[in-house]
């Protein structure tokens, strides 16, 4: 169920729908339960055709259509900016580092942004990259497919970091340190980091007994194991990218939306 919290933070964001210039056939669904049964496919990974009608979210189509709307009116990343802001307001974002990594996932389906994976037998899959703070929070997420490198993202997924503003001063948007395994070990992408300002701490290849960063990386290790919490994320059923995408924002929402009642 959608709270009463939730639901004053997300309403102001969603775009006004177009007024019926008459009334006939059923009433539109409203936004709320549409929202519900959204996040109803997505907790269970349930098919939008099978959506239960007696639990009030209608039609599953029309979910569909919602969460296509709402995703293309970027209502998805101006609530997640709100809730970094409330954080970093609060004191609760750790810009001193920032840990990077990417996870596959199959795509049963293919379409676009799914590619042969190098760790699947060529079977095609997604991956979405995420890039979190020192504590955790997830800052940005992306997705492409399963054949493109992860250092390819560094960059774009750093760029991705919303501005941040707080109670007084500049808005933040990069942290001081970049924390990531030995799969972005490459000089062309450290130079980079450093003209932005910010020191690439990267795991060498090679290097025996390991690197030693799983004492900071296990944060993102942490996000990807919620992400894959939710069922509908799993695997890749969508073939469309954008709803692929706007399903992963949407989790992105409420991972930062737990940790803002945790701590705020």
């Amino acid at each position: 169920m959608v709270s009463e919290d939730l639901w004053g933070r997300i309403e102001p964001l969603l775009p006004n729908r177009q007024q019926r210039l008459r009334r006939i056939g059923r009433p539109p669904l409203s936004d709320r339960g549409c929202l519900q049964g959204i996040l109803f496919v997505l907790h269970t990974g349930i098919q939008w055709e099978g959506l239960p009608q007696e639990l009030g979210f209608g039609s599953g189509m029309t979910c569909w259509r919602r969460l296509r709307d709402w995703y293309e009116a970027g209502a998805w990343d101006r609530l997640h900016q709100r809730l970094l802001t409330e954080l970093h307001r609060a004191g609760e974002l750790d810009w001193s580092r920032a840990v990077i990594d990417g996870s596959h996932r199959q795509a049963r389906r293919g379409g676009p942004k799914a590619g042969p994976s190098p760790v699947d037998r060529a079977r095609p899959g997604s991956k979405h990259h995420v890039i979190t703070d020192g504590r955790g929070t997830l800052l940005a997420i992306t997705l492409t497919g399963s054949n493109r490198h992860d250092v390819i993202l560094l960059l774009p997924l750093l760029d991705a970091i919303p501005h941040i503003h707080g109670r007084t001063g500049r808005s933040r948007h990069r942290p001081r340190r970049l924390f990531a395994d030995c799969g972005y070990d490459f000089d062309n992408y450290r130079r980079p980091l450093w003209k932005r300002g910010i020191k690439p701490v990267i795991a060498r290849r090679g290097v025996p007994h390991g690197s030693g960063l799983g004492a900071v990386r296990w944060v993102v290790e942490r996000i990807n194991a919620w992400i894959h919490g939710f069922r509908r994320l799993r695997i890749r059923w969508d073939i469309r990218d954008d709803i692929r995408e706007a399903f992963l924002e949407r989790a992105c929402c409420v991972i930062t939306y737990q940790r803002v009642r945790a701590v705020c």
